[in-house]
C-alpha cells in the first residue's frame, strides 16, 4: 500500500463505497456502542479502520485532539477480535504514555463491551492475573506504558509473547517515538524493535495530535519498516479547533498575573486547567487561589498517586474550578467539557502548547485559552535545556564502568562513577539500552560489549530544534496575526488560515486591568517566606567506591534537625529575588535588608521544638561576605553568640550533580576551628543554628551538622537562603 498523504476533503475512493458496506455497518455499530446512538464515523476514521482490519496495514493518524483517534483503535479492535475480516486475532496492545490516559481509555473501552486491562507501575500486584487473562483470550485490549518496555522481566518474558500474539499494535502519542518530537521519551524508541519483531501481517496504528512534517516523515518511516516492505498510510487532517478562543495577556509581574487570574477566574466558563512551568509554582498558585476562596487542586509529578487520582476525579465531576498542574497532566487527561486552559508561564514550544491547550473545548462550543507569559520563563527554559543528553566524556565513563564491573551495577552505584543527577543518568542509560550498548537486568545495568557511536550530529540537531521552538514561542506571544493559524503552521497544517476567533482576529482582548486588592493579596502571598528542609537520614549507597567510609542510616546523634529555607530558586515569589542575589554575576557583599527581613519572618514562624542558642556559618568560597553577614545579623538580632565558621579545607570543588559525588566532595572538607569546637565541648552545649547561602543535595549541611553534633552540639538547625528543589 502506498502512502496517501493528507486528505483535506472527501475522497471518492472511501472504502465501503465499493463493496465494503457490511464491514462499515459493523464498524458503525461498534462506534454507536462506544460514543452514543447518533455517532457516525468520519471518512478518515473509516479509512484507517478499513486499512487496519481489511488490509492489515500500517497507519499514521495525525488529527487534532477530540477528533476521535481512540475510536479508530477501539472499533478496529472489536472487528479484528470478532474475526469479521478473517480469522480472529490476538489482543490489541496499546502503548500509552500516561496512567491517567490509560484509566480513561479502559473506561471508554468497557462502554463498548471491549475488555481492557493495563500493565503499569501502579498495579504490579495484578500483572500475573492480567497475563493469565491474556493467555486465556479474556482480554481484548492491553494497555502498557512505554517505561514497561525497559523493565527486564517485562522485556524478557512478556514482550516476546506480545510480539508473537498481538493482533493490533497501537502507538499512542507517537510523536514521542522520534527525536524531532517535543516530548521525546527514550523508552518510546524501543518500539522500533517491537515493531520489527511483530509477526508478518500484524497491523500497526500510530496516533498523535502534534506532529509537524519532520515528525510525520520520521514516524511513518519507522512504522513502514517491515518484511513486506509496505508503506505507511498517513491520514492527516486539519488541526483547527473551532471551540478554542486563544488569547495572550502580558503583565509585568508575578503578583499582577496572579491577581489577574484571581479576578478573571470566576468569568471563565466551567472548570479548567491552570498550567505552570514548575512544581513550586503549581503549589504556590493553588495556595493563593484557595486563600481567595476558589476550589482548586494542585497536580504534578511529585503529587502522591492517590492525591492525583482524587484531583482528576474532582475535575471530571466539576467539583473544583481548576487543577493547577505542571506538564505531568499534559497528555493524560480527557474531559470533553473542559471550559478553559490558562498558562502561567509559556511552555518552550508552540507544539507542546498546542498539545496542552487541546485538552479544552472538545465537547463544548467555546473554551477560553489564555497565556500569561513571564520574564522568568526563559530562565526555566534554560534549566530544562541543561538536562539534555550528557557529553561524550560522561557517557564513556559510564560505559567503561559497566565494562570493568564483575557484576551488574545499580544506578546508585553508577552515581559514584559519573557526576550526573539521577534522572539524567537514568535517561542516558535508557538511550544506551535502546542503542544496544547496555542492558538492564536484575540488579542494575551491564555492558553488552557492542560498539557505540556518540551521535553528536543528532544531539546538536535536537538542540537546534529546541532553540527554534523557543524562538517560535516568543513569536507567538508577540504576533499580531491569527494565533490559531500560527500554531497550525508550526505543525505544518496545510489548511492553516485565520480562525476569526482569537484576540487578534476578533478583538475584544482580555482587559489587563487588575484590581489592586487582588494584586496586593498576591504580592503578600508571594512574599511569604519559608519552606522546610527535611534532614538526610541515610547515606548514599556504594560510597566505598569513592573512598567514603559511610553506609546505612545516619546515626540519630549525628543528624541535623529539620531546617528552613527562605525560598526555592523556582518559587514564583522569593525565587526571582534569590536567583538575582545568588547569580554568579552578582558581586559578593553584605546581605540586603529586604532579604534579611524575609529571614526574620522565617525565624519568627519556625515554631521551635528546641530554640537555637548559638550560630555557626558555613564558610563560602563564592559569597563569604553574604553568608557571614547573614549569620552575624541573626546572632545579633536573636541575642545569641556567633561562634564562627565551619572552615573548608583547601582542595578541588569536586562533583555536585548527584548525591554520591556531592557527599564525596564535602564529607571531609570541613573542620571546626578551636573557638567553635571549644564552645561546643561544654557541660551545657548549645543548640546550633547552622547558616549557609543555598542547598541542593543537602550533603553540605548534613556533613557540617555531623561534625557539629560530634563536637557536642545538642542539635543543629540548618537555615539557608535558597533551596534548589
Amino acid at each position: 500500500m502506498t502512502a496517501t498523504g493528507e486528505h483535506p476533503g472527501p475522497d471518492p475512493a472511501v472504502p465501503g463505497e465499493n463493496g465494503d458496506g457490511a464491514l462499515r455497518e459493523q464498524a458503525e455499530a461498534v462506534l454507536r456502542d462506544l460514543a452514543g446512538p447518533h455517532a457516525r464515523l468520519r471518512d478518515d476514521q473509516w479509512r484507517a479502520i478499513h486499512a487496519l482490519v481489511a488490509d492489515r496495514a500500517r497507519v499514521l493518524v495525525v488529527q487534532r485532539t477530540g477528533w476521535g483517534k481512540s475510536a479508530v483503535y477501539f472499533v478496529a479492535t472489536a472487528l479484528l477480535r470478532s474475526g469479521v475480516a478473517g480469522s480472529q486475532v490476538g489482543p490489541t496492545v496499546i502503548v500509552s504514555p500516561l496512567l491517567a490516559l490509560m484509566r480513561n481509555q479502559i473506561a471508554a473501552a468497557e462502554r463498548a463491551g471491549i475488555r481492557a486491562a493495563t500493565i503499569n507501575s501502579s498495579n504490579l500486584e495484578d500483572w500475573d492475573n492480567v497475563r493469565a487473562a491474556v493467555g486465556r483470550g479474556e482480554i481484548d485490549v492491553l494497555l502498557v506504558s512505554p517505561e514497561r518496555l525497559n523493565n527486564p522481566d517485562f522485556r524478557d518474558t512478556v514482550l516476546p509473547q506480545l510480539a508473537d500474539g498481538t493482533g493490533l499494535l497501537v502507538v499512542d502519542e507517537a510523536h514521542c517515538i522520534t527525536d524531532w518530537g517535543h516530548d521525546v521519551r527514550p523508552d518510546y524508541r524501543r518500539l522500533r524493535q517491537l515493531i520489527a519483531d511483530l509477526r508478518p501481517g500484524v497491523p500497526v496504528l500510530a496516533t498523535t495530535a502534534t506532529a509537524n512534517g519532520r515528525v510525520v516523515e520520521d514516524v511513518a518511516g519507522q512504522l513502514g519498516i517491515g518484511p513486506d516492505g509496505a508503506h505507511t498510510l498517513v491520514l492527516r487532517g486539519s488541526l483547527d479547533r473551532e471551540s478554542l478562543r486563544l488569547a495572550v495577556a502580558t503583565l509585568p509581574t508575578q503578583a499582577e498575573r496572579l491577581g489577574w487570574l484571581a479576578a478573571r477566574l470566576p468569568e471563565l466558563p466551567g472548570s479548567g486547567i491552570i498550567y505552570t512551568l514548575t512544581v513550586a509554582a503549581a503549589g504556590e498558585t493553588a495556595d493563593y487561589l484557595r486563600e481567595r476562596g476558589f476550589e482548586v487542586a494542585s497536580y504534578s509529578g511529585q503529587t502522591d498517586l492517590a492525591e492525583r487520582l482524587a484531583a482528576e476525579e474532582a475535575l471530571l465531576a466539576n467539583k473544583v474550578k481548576a487543577l493547577v498542574a505542571t506538564s505531568a497532566l499534559g497528555m493524560g487527561f480527557d474531559k470533553p467539557d473542559l471550559g478553559f486552559v490558562v498558562h502561567l508561564g509559556a511552555p518552550q514550544s508552540p507544539v507542546a502548547y498546542y498539545q496542552q491547550v487541546g485538552r479544552a473545548g472538545r465537547g463544548v462550543e467555546r473554551a477560553d485559552v489564555i497565556l500569561l507569559p513571564g520574564h522568568e520563563d526563559e530562565e526555566i527554559w534554560r534549566y530544562f535545556a541543561s538536562l539534555a543528553f550528557p557529553g561524550e566524556g560522561q557517557v564513556r565513563a559510564v560505559l567503561a564502568a559497566l565494562e570493568e564491573a564483575a557484576k551488574p551495577l545499580s544506578t546508585a552505584a553508577l552515581e559514584t562513577r559519573v557526576d550526573l543527577r539521577r534522572a539524567r543518568l537514568e535517561m542516558m542509560l535508557k538511550v544506551l539500552d535502546v542503542d544496544g550498548a547496555v542492558r538492564r537486568v536484575r540488579g542494575g545495568w551491564t555492558s553488552t560489549g557492542e560498539p557505540w557511536h556518540y551521535d553528536q550530529d543528532r544531539y546538536e540537531r535536537v538542540t537546534r530544534t529546541r532553540s527554534a521552538e523557543q524562538q517560535a514561542m516568543r513569536d507567538y506571544i508577540t504576533t499580531r496575526g491569527c494565533r490559531m493559524e500560527f500554531l497550525r503552521r508550526q505543525l505544518d497544517d496545510p489548511d492553516a488560515g485565520a480562525c476569526g476567533r482569537c484576540d487578534n482576529c476578533a478583538g475584544g482582548a482580555y482587559s489587563l486591568a487588575v484590581p489592586e486588592e487582588a494584586t496586593q493579596a498576591a504580592r503578600e502571598r508571594l512574599a511569604r517566606p519559608g519552606m522546610v528542609i527535611e534532614p538526610r537520614l541515610l547515606w548514599p549507597t556504594a560510597m566505598k567506591a569513592l573512598g567514603v567510609p559511610l553506609t546505612g542510616k545516619i546515626p540519630p546523634g549525628e543528624q541535623a534537625d529539620p531546617g528552613r529555607a527562605l525560598g526555592r530558586l523556582s518559587d514564583l515569589g522569593w525565587g526571582t529575588r534569590l536567583r538575582a542575589l545568588l547569580d554568579p554575576s552578582t558581586e559578593d557583599g553584605p546581605l540586603p535588608p529586604d532579604v534579611f527581613a524575609g529571614v526574620v519572618q522565617v525565624l519568627a514562624g519556625w515554631g521551635w521544638e528546641r530554640r537555637p542558642s548559638a550560630v555557626v556559618s558555613v564558610a563560602s568560597r563564592t559569597r563569604p561576605q553574604l553568608v557571614r553577614s547573614l549569620a552575624q545579623r541573626i546572632a545579633e538580632t536573636g541575642r545569641m553568640p556567633y561562634l564562627g565558621e565551619a572552615v573548608r579545607t583547601p582542595g578541588p570543588e569536586g562533583g555536585r550533580a548527584n548525591s554520591a559525588q556531592r557527599l564525596a566532595a564535602v564529607h571531609a572538607a570541613f573542620t571546626l576551628p578551636p573557638e567553635v569546637s571549644g564552645a561546643l565541648a561544654v557541660p551545657d552545649p548549645p543548640v546550633v543554628l547552622l547558616v549557609d547561602d543555598r542547598t541542593d543535595t543537602r550533603w553540605t549541611i548534613t556533613s557540617v551538622a555531623r561534625i557539629l553534633r560530634q563536637a557536642g552540639a545538642v542539635a543543629v538547625l540548618p537555615l539557608v537562603l535558597a533551596a534548589e528543589a
